[in-house]
């Protein structure tokens, strides 16, 4: 069996200011490093499960958080950004027998998270058919279109919930839960045996269920927060602006929808 797992690093435990994410910062070492272990321990349930080959995206900032060498030796690590439209998925397609996101956190524009946001922090908000859209589900779509599953999520409490909604069979670990600006944890130990159980525990069950079924249409909203980005990026093919600070693009197209995100951020 071969997995693929895309990692960050908002959803894991513990983690609940800015500085603690940035590599720049003194207080980013510490979180790198349970982000690390956050991984491995979903690599030893999927070992446990009978999984012989692992491929890792640090999918994070720089994406150079993951230390490789407290991993499995049956993992590869992709680093850095190749520029694919894939983003936190770059590398998954059709070979892949399941796929497991770590750390991942809510949509921009809820209040589950304090460092809630969906792929720019430099942006308000993205709906998508009318409702908020996380990194998770943005990538699960990904890996509808491959029909590779999705069988295992961590992360805070609001996104798990939203998990739920999505595929009730998806296994989930919430690790924290957001208030505010403060975050409630579980210990870093008990996150990673959490893990590592659930994540075999999923691979052991039926992950035929798990897959994500895309919609037929899609309506992408961008809310920006600065309404002369909106004016700007209304000019992209497809595109209108809808409101001083948002604009809309319409698609039946996935593909298109990335593409979409790629130049509109």
């Amino acid at each position: 069996m071969k997995i693929f797992i895309s990692a960050d690093i908002e959803g894991v435990t513990g983690v609940t200011h800015w500085d603690e994410t940035e590599k720049t910062k003194s207080d980013h070492r510490e979180f790198a490093h349970q982000m690390t272990l956050e991984v491995k321990a979903a690599c030893e349930g999927a070992i446990d499960a009978g999984v012989d080959e692992i491929w890792i995206k640090d999918a994070h900032d720089t994406a150079r958080n993951i230390d490789h060498n407290l991993l499995p030796r049956n993992t590869k690590l992709i680093r850095g950004w190749s520029g694919h439209l894939y983003s936190m998925v770059q590398g998954l397609d059709e070979t892949f027998d399941a796929l497991i996101f770590i750390g991942y956190h809510s949509a921009g524009g809820t209040d589950s998270n304090p460092l809630a946001h969906t792929m720019n922090t430099g942006i308000d908000s993205i709906k998508l058919n009318g409702e908020y859209i996380s990194e998770f589900l943005l990538h699960s779509y990904i890996a509808g279109q491959l029909d590779v599953p999705v069988v295992f999520l961590s992360g805070d409490l609001g996104l798990c919930n939203e998990v739920k909604k999505v595929n009730n069979n998806i296994t989930t670990v919430p690790v924290k839960e957001g208030i505010g600006n403060a975050t409630i944890n579980i210990h870093p130990q008990l996150a990673l045996d959490l893990i590592r159980d659930g994540v075999k525990k999923s691979l052991k069950g039926n992950i035929d269920l798990c897959h994500i079924e895309l919609p037929n249409e899609f309506e992408l909203d961008i809310r920006y927060r600065d309404h002369t980005m909106a004016l700007r990026r209304s000019a992209y093919p497809n595109t209108e602006q809808i409101a001083p600070k948002i604009v809309r693009f319409r698609t039946n197209n996935y593909m298109e929808v990335l593409r979409a995100i790629e130049f509109l951020l």
